[in-house]
């Protein structure tokens, strides 16, 4: 179960960060609030997976999906640039995170 709610913190993780961009530096209402509801579940989930996960694996996976998730929002949603550096980098975030959780 520990996996599980390390997964959906680290979604939560990309809607808070997408939230908080729509935000507009925390002056648009709805967009501010669900950055910080996201972000309280998050670290909540965070926190129940580490009671059997180690720090190191749980936080290191937590960041990863959330900096992978966001990569990816912003690539497809908000149509950032792309190209062969960062996808290189993203694939090599994608690869710790598989690492992490096989070791």
């Amino acid at each position: 179960m520990a996996w599980i709610y390390l997964f959906f913190a680290g979604i939560l993780e990309v809607v808070w960060a997408f939230a908080m961009k729509q935000s507009d530096g925390f002056t648009r209402l709805v967009p501010s609030a669900i950055t910080i509801v996201a972000m309280l579940c998050s670290f909540a989930l965070l926190a129940i997976a580490m009671r059997s996960l180690p720090l190191g694996t749980a936080y290191t996976v937590w960041t990863g999906i959330g900096a992978l998730g966001a990569f990816i929002v912003g690539v497809l949603v908000l149509g950032e640039p792309t190209h062969a550096l960062r996808t290189a980098a993203a694939a090599m975030i994608f690869g710790g995170i598989v690492l992490m959780k096989l070791s």
